[in-house]
């Protein structure tokens, strides 16, 4: 679950995908029986064990440098983050640290008042102190996360108050605080392991051995390539336990994940395909839901990259060509097509039947019309990343059949990620097949899309191409109020699938596997599953 603007070290070539088998004791141990504390309302049963079996993207466990969709996954067993979502429900933050919040007239000003009682993991209670300077080292520090709180000065009020302050109305900082990069740490413990807040804070070594939150579970061990052990927190100040007193996530490639959560090696396989889960079993409790990751085509605007893609007429022809109905049988069930590039479950996403669809005679009108004699574009994407268990490849080839049917020749040209990522980045792709994941479930994050953002200027597409929709976007990013953003981020995707240079196409399936003797599983568009919500029985 990584972003192609913002996740930069998602997109490097994956870690190596090393299986680890933990010893048939671990295994015995991660299947025993019994109800959760909170569940029960009785004494903690015996020592049990998780293994989840994930294709790691991980670099740190340091809160303030890690963007990853596998640190995430870690961040948020270990950090308390001051607002949270219920379950995998994006639609409204709700209190965590902070036991409540908010948010001014104008946008500008978010007041969070801090929870009483909660304490780190060493027993020491969370202070606003602590929540300034965590913040302000997010933003500081200049690492991945640091984009989530540009413009935002963080203050503390008094002991018991914290107020952010950001330079323009801002409505979706409520969603974003929930984000694990947001954890709030101890701050006394960071300072006296290197912490200084800013781009010289040396911390992050004392982080990747040892954790320092209030979360339901601390860090035992951390290797980025390999395995990362976490064990219940004794002193969680929640009201919920987390029921298994150690999680074992492991980096194991697809194929192999199936095969050990089927055998009883691992309780959750986070990362299979959806031809493999077809066959995975009845006992099994099985997810399939359509992710937040939208794959899309851009076609540059830039007339220095091509002649071809800067002809309307010709992306006219590229979006009524491709057959969405047959990318979906390529990416398996709970996969859907996107209506638009702001996903389904997020607020301001288009209904499905305004999504595109396939004109195979107004396609080839179009080609006519652009008059471009044999249109040749080249169509670039990267080999060896895959999403969900799906690769690009066989999108590309069926894109690359479906044009040719209404005139239009792909070439294509795959590389390695990190080769394909910078002609991506640098906005040197005539056709570029990417995809785009929240980071942060708010349609403020796809604002990106439009001329002179982030992936709008990777398409070539430059302030004041379409002065209009620039407008409506500003309008949007300002707005404060559910009611009245909506219409504003429907009227931007409809410009957009109408005359914009991106093309959505499809939302590849999460599909997640537990054993039977798991329960509680949710699936969560920012951290994929908070492991601590997991029971047994």
């Amino acid at each position: 679950m990584a972003t192609p603007s913002r996740r930069r070290a998602a997109w490097q070539a994956r870690a190596a995908l090393l299986p680890v088998l933990l010893a048939g004791a671990l295994s015995l141990a991660a299947c025993g029986g019994g109800s959760s504390p909170a569940q029960s309302g009785q004494s903690a049963p015996a020592a049990k064990t998780l293994v989840v079996d994930a294709s790691f993207t991980l670099k740190t466990a340091d809160p303030g440098r890690n963007y990853e969709p596998t640190g995430l996954i870690v961040g948020k067993a270990l950090y308390d983050t001051l607002l949270t979502f219920e379950g995998s429900d994006v639609t409204k933050p709700v209190p965590s640290l902070a036991e409540s919040y908010e948010q001014s007239e104008d946008g500008r000003t978010l007041t969070l008042k801090l929870r009483q009682g909660a304490t780190f993991s060493d027993g020491s209670p969370v202070t606003a102190d602590d929540v300034v300077f965590s913040l302000n080292r997010v933003r500081d520090m200049k690492g991945n996360p640091s984009f989530l709180l540009d413009g935002v000065e963080v203050t503390k009020t008094d002991e018991t108050t914290v107020t952010l302050t950001s330079k323009a109305a801002n409505p979706a900082l409520p969603f974003i605080l929930p984000n694990p990069a947001l954890g709030i740490l101890n701050s006394k413990v960071v300072k006296a392991n290197g912490g200084t807040g800013d781009e010289s804070d040396k911390a992050e070594t004392y982080l990747n051995g040892k954790s320092a939150g209030s979360g339901p579970y601390q860090l035992e061990s951390f290797n980025a390539q390999s395995q990362v052990v976490l064990t219940a927190n004794p002193k969680y100040w929640g009201p919920d336990k987390p029921t298994y007193t150690k999680v074992v996530l492991r980096n194991v490639e697809s194929a192999t994940q199936k095969l050990n959560v089927q055998r009883g090696d691992s309780q959750v396989a986070l990362d299979l395909s959806g031809d493999q889960i077809k066959t995975i079993g009845a006992d099994y409790t099985t997810l399939k839901t359509a992710s937040a990751n939208v794959v899309f085509l851009l076609t540059n605007q830039d007339p220095a990259v091509s002649k071809v893609t800067t002809n309307p007429k010709i992306v006219e022809a590229i979006r009524k060509g491709i057959d969405y109905q047959g990318l979906l049988e390529l990416a398996g069930e709970g996969s859907v097509q996107a209506p638009g590039v702001i996903p389904t479950m997020l607020l301001g996403a288009l209904p499905p039947d305004q999504a595109v669809q396939r004109d195979v005679e107004g396609a080839k009108a179009a080609v006519a019309a652009s008059g471009v004699s044999n249109p040749t574009v080249t169509l670039e994407y990267p080999s060896d990343l895959t999403l969900q268990g799906l690769s690009f490849q066989p999108i590309a080839e069926r894109i690359q059949a479906n044009l040719k049917e209404v005139g239009v020749t792909v070439e294509l040209a795959p590389a390695p990620v990190a080769t394909a990522l910078e002609n991506y980045r640098n906005g040197k792709e005539e056709l570029g097949l990417w995809y785009w994941g929240p980071d942060y479930p708010d349609p403020t994050d796809y604002l990106v899309f439009l001329p002179g953002k982030t992936v709008g200027l990777r398409a070539g597409w430059k302030a004041g191409a379409d002065k209009e929709l620039e407008a409506i976007g500003d309008k949007a990013a300002t707005t404060i109020g559910d009611d009245a953003r909506k219409p504003l981020y429907a009227d931007i995707q409809a410009r957009l699938n109408a005359t914009g240079p991106f093309v959505p196409l499809i939302q590849p399936s999460q599909n997640i596997v537990t054993a039977p003797s798991v329960t509680g599983l949710q699936f969560h568009p920012v951290w994929t599953v908070d492991v601590a919500a997991l029971g047994a029985k």
